[in-house]
Parts: C-alpha cells; structure tokens; sequence
C-alpha cells in the first residue's frame, strides 16, 4: 500500500479569484482603524445629541406630561438635536440660509483658518508619537514660536514678502529650538519627555509673560496690559481668499507641512529610522542606528511644526498683538488631534479640519439654539475616548475583532491505492 498526494482539480473561474480578493477587502475595512474612527465620531454625535436633548428647556417642559402625550416629547427631542446640530452644518460647512454663494460659503472658510494651526500642531505631536515619544510640550513651543515670530513682525522693516519669510522661519526656528532641548535632555540623561515638556510649558509661559511687561522687549510701547504691537502689513499673512474671508494663505503652509511629513515618514532615510525607533529602539539600535541622535533629530522637526501653529496664530488670526494666552489651547488639542488621525499626515489634517468645525460650528450652535459650546467639548472627549478603545466600539457594533489572525491550515487528502 502507498499513499499518493491527491491535487484539487484547477478552475479557470473568475469568480472564484475575484470573491476571496473581495471578501479580503471587507475584512480590511471592518477591522481597519477608518472605520473605528467613523464609528467612534459617530458615537459622540449620538452621546451628545442625547446631552442636548436633557438640557433643552422644551424637552424638559414636555417630558412633564410624557404619559398624557408622549408624541410631544419625541417631537422636542428632535427639534432640540435637529436644530442644533444644523446649526453646527451651518457654521462650520454651509449656511444654506444665505442668499448667495459668497457668503453662504464663509464657514467653511472660517473651519479652514480655525483648523490650519491645530493641524500643523498635531503633525508636530503624530511626529513624536511614530518615533515613541510624547511631546506634550505644545503650549511652551507655540508661545516661544510665536515671541519669535512675532518680534520679527512687528519690528523689524523689511519688504514685502521678505519680511513675512524671516518672521515665519524665526517662528518655526524657536519652537524648533525649544523642542530640541527636550531631546537633548533626553538622549543625554535619559530624562523622560513628559516631565521635560510640562515643565518647559511654565518656563515658557512666564518668560514670554515676562517679556510681554518689560517695556522695550515684547510689551507696546505706552501700553499697561502685556500686550505686544500688531504686526506690521508686511510680516502679516495675506488674505487667500479676499478681504471678506478670514482664510489667509498660510493654509497653503498647512498643505505643504502635511505633504512634507507624509514624504519624511514613507519615503525618506530619516523617516525609516524614526518608525524604526518607534517600533522598537533596542532593535534599531542593534541595526546600526543612534537613537540618542534620532530623539534629538524628531523634537527638533517636532518642535518645528508646533512653532508653525504659533506663527499661524500671531501672523494670521490674531494680528493685532498677542497676549500670553496666544496658544488658546491648541497645544493640548493637538494631542487630540493626532489621536484621533492615528498619528498619520493626512489622518491628522483630516482630524483637524473635523475639529475646526466643532470650534467653528460650536459658536453658532450657541447663539441660534442656546446649546452651550461645552457640549462640542464634551463630544470632542468622547471621540479621544472610543478611538483610545477599540474594543469598546466593536463590542457596540458587534464587529469582529481585528486582532486576532487565524490560522490558515492546508488539509492533506490522501488517497490509498493498492499496488499491483
């Protein structure tokens, strides 16, 4: 008796190639982080359309007589989530209330330039994420970026063009600068980056407050509240759109940084180390690689494009001189936002153009609807909360889980002959 290998008999159907590719494509997006990511914005929305619902006045007048006249409340209940968040799509999106194009298009616009400085701050933070590090020193980078940039801009006389260049370049060279003492420590000392950049943040913040008092430094001149000078005309970036949009050009930045990030991290040298340094830096060390160098290297670029968010702000939102609380914030929603784009460059500038309109959209969902703009912070906290648990979203959904791999066995058919 011998055993003989028996094959399975070869088809020339198409179908039978192009399904398990389909079904491969399904699996990919079911257990993919785009979905999740979907689903958890979703789930905020939902949370917080029940949060409007509770404190809406309407709702809670009918809710009284719920049992007489149940129909009241469900009616409420929609006009009260309807009508807020319309109100969001009208301030963020399109006002379709309008009566041209002109203007009905300007919230959008008005996403764009609240987006651009949380983008290019959240590239600064995804950065540090893919190299395993934690930059949470946004705030001190922002402020020394835009002192910088700032002093430059307002004193300084240079031509047009010229002196918006040296402003942006002294920005992004201070907040490059600030960064890089955290990862100089670091490779050095072997300093942990959280304790450095919490601290560097109150170093920042009082030295540039410090600054904003002392006349002759910071502070405008014949003025009592630290306040610094407007800007002069020609450091200030200029209107992308026309004067009747607040959009100012240095959005373009904001493309050419998200497009620059994206070619660092997948196609250059550089950008290989510091995955590879973020995977596992005992083993890029053994490869060859200076980790000690590549820290220093990622809070310098890290720093940079933080720098770039307060260039945005002195030189395009607020022109008219900057105060202390020049940050407004972006440093830590930058942290937000690049959890919530996976720490990858157009994720991130997905993710930031999503919280552009919650800010953009928020304030006019308060004054139409009377919907406190607490509420958009409360469903920007849930979508940190579900994208940081992936199981929780496949639980409520019911999708497979992702990570598990199963194995893939070949049997053996055999088929007993008798010799002869």
């Amino acid at each position: 008796m011998s055993a003989q290998t028996a094959t399975p008999p070869a088809t020339n159907d198409p179908s039978s190639t192009q399904q398990p590719r389909a079904n491969a494509i399904l699996k990919e997006i079911v257990n993919g982080n785009v979905l999740i990511t979907v689903l958890a914005v979703f789930l905020a929305l939902l949370i917080g359309g029940v949060l409007i619902a509770f404190s809406n006045e309407d709702v809670q007048a009918a809710a009284g007589y719920f049992f007489s006249r149940p129909q009241d409340t469900f009616v409420a209940i929609w006009n009260a989530v309807s009508g807020a968040y319309v109100a969001l799509f009208q301030g963020s999106i399109y006002n379709f209330r309008r009566d041209d194009f002109v203007t009905a298009i300007r919230p959008l616009t008005d996403t764009l330039t609240y987006a651009a400085p949380l983008i290019v701050a959240g590239l600064g933070v995804g950065l540090a994420f893919r190299v395993g590090m934690f930059n949470i020193g946004g705030r001190g980078q922002m402020l020394i970026a835009a002192a910088a940039a700032g002093w430059v801009g307002f004193s300084f006389h240079l031509p047009w063009g010229v002196h918006l260049v040296v402003a942006v370049i002294a920005g992004i060279a201070g907040g490059a600068l600030w960064a890089g003492i955290v990862g100089l420590l670091k490779a050095r000392t072997g300093a942990h980056e959280v304790i450095l950049t919490i601290m560097l943040n109150y170093v920042a913040f009082y030295l540039v407050s410090y600054m904003l008092r002392a006349p002759g430094l910071l502070q405008a001149p014949d003025q009592v509240n630290p306040k610094s000078p407007p800007m002069l005309e020609t450091a200030i970036f200029p209107p992308l759109l026309g004067p009747a949009y607040k959009l100012h050009a240095g959005f373009i930045l904001v493309i050419l940084a998200t497009i620059f990030v994206w070619w660092l991290l997948n196609r250059s040298s550089l950008g290989f180390r510091f995955r590879a340094v973020g995977e596992n830096p005992n083993a890029a060390r053994v490869a060859g690689m200076d980790v000690k160098n590549i820290y220093v290297y990622a809070m310098l670029v890290s720093g940079g494009l933080l720098g770039l968010a307060g260039v945005m702000q002195v030189l395009g939102t607020v022109p008219t001189g900057f105060s202390s609380g020049i940050d407004a914030g972006i440093g830590f929603d930058a942290i937000t936002v690049a959890l919530l784009g996976r720490s990858k460059p157009w994720g991130i500038f997905a993710a930031g153009v999503l919280f552009g309109a919650f800010k953009a959209g928020g304030y006019a969902m308060q004054a139409s609807q009377g919907v406190p703009v607490d509420v958009v912070t409360i469903v920007q906290s849930l979508i940190v909360l579900f994208i940081a648990a992936p199981p929780l979203v496949r639980a409520i959904f019911f999708l497979p889980d992702g990570s598990r791999r199963r194995r893939r066995t070949t049997p053996i058919v055999t088929k007993e002959v008798e010799a002869k």
